[in-house]
Order: C-alpha cells, then structure tokens, then sequence
C-alpha cells in the first residue's frame, strides 16, 4: 500500500460509484493501473465490498438502540451461539465483542418503542447465555464515517 493506494480508498469509500476514468483522474493515473490496484486491493481482502449507505429513519426505523450485553459464561461456545443467533435478527446491524464489563454491544434499530420492546422481550431474550442487558437510546447520530483514518 502507498500514498496513491491510500488516496483510492478514500475516495471509493466517500464514492464509491466514482467512475473508473474519474478516480484514476483524480489520483493522477491513467484508467488501466488505477483499475489493477483496485482489484490487487479486492484480492488482498483490502476493499471486502461495495454497498449503499442508508437512512434507516426514512426506512420507517427511525429508533436505534446499543444494547450492552453480559453473558453468563465467556466461554467460546456460549460466544459462538450468541454470535449464529443475533446473525439471524434483522433488528440487529452491527454486533460487537467487547473487552470491559460489558461482554457484547448491538446496533439496534426499530420502528418505535413498542416494536423495540417486541424485540427484547420475544428474540434477544431468548438467546441462551444472557446475564443481562442494559439499553441506551440513541438520541442523533452526531458522526458517521466510513472512512478509515489514516486512509487518504
């Protein structure tokens, strides 16, 4: 990875549907070589993917909830089917094993406070291995970056 490496990444992480001919323009290569290290990056395991940002409120989910988790045991089998089971909740976008008291964060969003509730009480709740939850209501989000530091 060098500085021109850097330069992509940033740039296809804040556009990702940049044209090939721009991006090369704007990181002073011509098309073919700029193209070439973006797939060398995609082979490497760099660059995982391409997707779109969404708005999850215009979404009609407008409630998103991190839920601290602490399980019972810290065991890897307990960790392992806490992991397949909140896999499969759609409610669930981003899952975290922590360090600290707190042995697991989740990224939750909802429709209001009676689908959240729903959630907690008929899906989470139901996993084998919880000790307990604690629940903080995202008020705004305040910062959303995709891009790594250091990257650009």
């Amino acid at each position: 990875m060098d500085s021109i490496d850097h330069r992509i990444l940033a740039i296809l992480q804040e556009e990702g549907r940049i044209p090939i001919i721009e991006l090369a323009e704007r990181v002073a290569l011509t098309p073919t070589p700029c193209a070439r290290r973006i797939a060398r990056m995609e082979a490497d395991g760099i660059i995982t993917g391409y997707g779109a940002r969404v708005d999850a409120t215009k979404l009609g989910l407008p409630l998103t909830v991190f839920i601290f988790v602490e399980l019972e045991r810290q065991a890897h089998d307990t960790i392992t089917t806490f992991e397949r089971r909140v896999a499969g909740f759609e409610e669930v976008v981003e899952c975290h094993l922590m360090t600290g008291t707190r042995d697991i964060l989740l990224k939750v969003v909802a429709s209001d406070l009676t689908a959240f509730d729903r959630f907690l009480e008929e899906r989470l709740m139901h996993v084998p291995g919880i000790r307990a939850t604690r629940s903080s209501f995202s008020l705004r989000q305040m910062v959303r970056r995709e891009v790594l530091p250091g990257v650009g």
